[in-house]
């Protein structure tokens, strides 16, 4: 940035403070507002208030008072000889690894960033800015945007007419700092390499598209007279296989040889892509300067800025904290699983329902309608316990009582993304993996309550995983994309109404003449219409930046963990990503208050957070094969039990195969929960119906092709995650996590500094 680490001689210490001081004719680095006194009951408020912003003078730190209709704004301005401490300190540290060259625009957002810091822990009558803040002595506080470089940034970066072009990286880290920087710096490199996985989804897709009507499974199905068993007791009926023609095609384009081929590609690519995610993300922080930044180290030096008597947090251990977030994190999980139980009860108890309506298309179509209707569910359950895991996850957080501001984030974000990660996957865990497994056989049923568990449809499993999947994605994606474009045009829209009431100004800019300094004139137009138009805004806090990750690193979970029942999840995830640069790119900049500026040389915990995901992938992926997906079964009839392993060959090696998947029972006439074995049938009062299972007519045992179904399984999930894993790691150890380029420009620098220092100290030496 624009200090140095090294020593420097008079001529650089004396451009070093001409820059700072030229800073001072910026107007205000950070804004308080306050409500305007009325009335005697406003006394103590307004007390409160002087006691506050005598406290921060006492810090040196310079406040105007600019009053503008019922609001009162105190106008901050950090001094230089704050900035000097912390450039000293710096140089003392171990995260300085700072270069000479001076960087005009760091000026601003390190005053921001001091400044931020010490409204936070400065204290008046014992109560922190917060407290004062919930008491109504102060109603808000932001910064203020800069408008010469909201309009650089929107003709270079911010509009919807440069989304094909790159992103101005510079510009954004030297504006918002290094840690909004890095967020579209990963997001850009992640929505990069999605073009690849995207195209390859597509190709998976159309392969599957060119075999839509040569396939012998989907005649089987649309051509059969096979009549299937009821799929609940009361009033469902005995139903002919070919009715689900149309659930048989859809569950061909996504339950085919090319799903296993891009599963393992995706599980690959997502090392690939963290690992020359780490090579970029090296490059960018060294030219930034930051590369062995410590946040912790920052804090400290903060901390004595402002307060010099500070005496840093010991850090300490409790098993009784620890045991308490156990059980507290153990407690949401069972609360998050209740309520995948509870999905799982509706769409048990709405088929049945649905099919006794009058209406044709839900009699005919209630399986389907249930499914659609449970991912609607799911997807407001997950709207609504967003809220409660960000409360849940901030008091745990809080119990843990971190030892600084770092280490409260890292814990906030590994609880809130465990807790969002168990409610949007839950249920499609459920979908994959039990859905059709555990529900029984004829004559012996699993049920809640009177009502029994779902069957697969006998095409396969994975249409409802698909479904599930597609719905909470789509409706996620495109939902929360209006709100994010809905809001600011509300805000912009409350912003021209009491625009109205401002006074017009032609040439706004935020200085004033060099003897002003930093005091302004509480007449001046442009003053009030910038302080008016930053309070209008869209408030931004901590969690602002957090949320966009953590709806990006949810998306890259949705777009690698079951990519095997979607292989058109990577293009949407595409689509969206170019529209949501762009889309936060406004936000921030024109319709969010300013967002703090913050150092980091990283995206944080989320680069673990999403290695897990990675490895996730892989065990998710494995599983979707070989226990949900028709793969294996299908495999073992091509070559154990079809017409090609049988001699056949004059016939296509998947004949027959619908049948072969499908077991015989009998039921008592018009009794649909009435099923008794081949073996006290009765023959005059009993109708013969199948259902897909591997199970003998007689007394309902599994025969020994499911037996040898189930160990290819097993073999093919410890084969693929063994295979996958391998690789993964070949592709971690390939590619090196810094470029070549990197260490010999960061070597040449360390030694350059170090000779610095030591002809300096020897120089020293010569002239004593």
């Amino acid at each position: 940035m624009f200090f140095k680490c090294t020593r420097t001689d008079d001529m650089e210490l004396q451009e070093t403070k001409s820059l700072i001081d030229s800073q001072e004719n910026k107007t205000f680095d950070y804004v308080l507002v306050a409500n305007k006194p009325d009335g005697d009951g406003d006394k103590e408020v307004f007390q409160k208030q002087e006691d506050f912003i005598q406290e921060l003078e006492t810090k040196n730190i310079t406040v105007t008072k600019v009053v503008e209709d019922e609001k009162i704004f105190f106008g901050l301005h950090a001094p230089s000889e704050m900035l000097d401490d912390y450039q000293y300190l710096l140089k003392v540290s171990d995260s300085c690894n700072w270069s000479k060259e001076l960087e005009k625009t760091g000026i601003q957002t390190t005053r921001i960033r001091i400044l931020h810091f010490i409204l936070h822990n400065t204290t008046s009558n014992k109560k922190y800015l917060e407290d004062l803040i919930g008491d109504g002595v102060f109603e808000t506080m932001f910064c203020l945007h800069d408008k010469k470089e909201q309009e650089e940034l929107e003709r270079k970066w911010a509009r919807w007419s440069a989304f094909w072009k790159p992103q101005e990286h510079s510009l954004i880290w030297e504006y918002f700092g290094e840690k909004v920087a890095l967020y579209y710096l990963w997001l850009g490199w992640y929505t990069l390499l999605l073009v690849p996985a995207a195209a390859l989804g597509v190709v998976v897709f159309l392969y599957a598209l060119a075999f839509f009507n040569t396939s012998p499974l989907i005649h089987e199905v649309c051509n059969s007279n096979i009549t299937m068993c009821p799929l609940c007791d009361k009033r469902c009926k005995l139903w002919n296989l070919s009715d689900t023609c149309t659930y048989a095609k859809v569950n061909h384009l996504f339950d085919n040889e090319g799903t296993v081929v891009f599963s393992m590609f995706m599980a690959i690519w997502a090392t690939v892509f963290l690992e020359l995610w780490k090579r970029r993300r090296a490059k960018f922080v060294s030219k930034w300067k930051v590369y062995d930044w410590c946040e912790e180290e920052e804090e400290l030096i903060m901390e004595i800025i402002n307060n010099r008597s500070y005496k840093t947090k010991e850090y300490k251990h409790s098993y009784w904290r620890s045991t308490l977030v156990l059980i507290m994190v153990t407690g949401m999980m069972m609360v998050i699983i209740g309520l995948t139980f509870a999905i799982v009860a509706f769409r048990v108890v709405a088929a049945p329902l649905m099919s006794e309506s009058k209406w044709e298309f839900l009699e005919d179509h209630a399986n389907s309608v249930a499914v659609l209707l449970g991912a609607v569910l799911h997807y407001l359950t997950i709207q609504i316990m967003t809220k409660v895991n960000k409360f849940v996850a901030l008091k745990l957080a809080e119990i843990e009582k971190p030892t600084s501001l770092a280490a409260r984030e890292r814990s906030f974000t590994v609880k809130m993304f465990t807790f969002q990660f168990f409610t949007l996957f839950s249920s499609l865990f459920y979908v994959a993996f039990f859905l059709g497994k555990v529900n029984g056989h004829p004559g012996n049923y699993l049920r809640i309550s009177t009502f029994r568990l779902e069957e697969c449809h006998p095409s396969g499993c994975l249409t409802d995983l698909f479904i599930q999947m597609s719905v909470i994605m789509v409706l996620k994606q495109t939902i929360n994309n209006f709100f994010e474009l809905l809001v600011p045009c509300l805000k912009t829209y409350m912003h021209k109404r009491d625009g109205q009431k401002l006074r017009q100004c032609s040439s706004c800019h935020r200085k004033t003449s060099s003897n002003e300094q930093s005091s302004v004139k509480p007449s001046d137009p442009c003053l009030h219409q910038d302080l008016m138009t930053n309070y209008l805004m869209s408030k931004s806090d901590s969690f602002s930046l957090f949320n966009e990750f953590l709806e990006m690193v949810i998306q890259f979970s949705f777009t690698t963990i079951f990519v095997a029942a979607f292989p058109l999840a990577p293009l949407l995830a595409l689509i969206n990503n170019i529209i949501e640069i762009r889309l936060d790119a406004k936000k921030m900049v024109f319709y969010e208050q300013r967002l703090i500026p913050r150092k980091t040389n990283d995206i944080g915990v989320w680069i673990q957070v999403l290695e897990a995901v990675g490895v996730l992938a892989v065990i998710a992926n494995g599983l979707v094969i070989g226990i949900t997906s028709d793969f294996i079964p299908r495999l073992v009839y091509r070559y154990r039990y079809g017409p090609c392993a049988n001699g056949q060959y004059n016939t296509h090696c998947m004949q027959g195969y619908i049948n072969n998947t499908l077991s015989t029972a009998y039921m008592v006439k018009n009794t649909p929960n009435d099923f008794k074995p081949l073996l006290r049938n009765n023959f005059s009062d009993v109708t013969p119906c199948s259902y897909r299972d591997y199970r003998n007519v007689e007394d309902y045992s599994l025969t020994p092709q499911f037996w040898l179904v189930l160990a290819v399984r097993f073999a093919f999930i410890v084969l693929f995650e063994h295979v996958v894993v391998v690789c993964k790691f070949t592709a971690a150890w390939f590619i090196p996590a810094n470029p070549i380029k990197v260490k010999n420009t960061r070597m040449a620098e360390k030694l350059k500094r170090l000779q610095k220092e030591f002809n300096d100290r020897k120089s020293k030496s010569t002239e004593v």
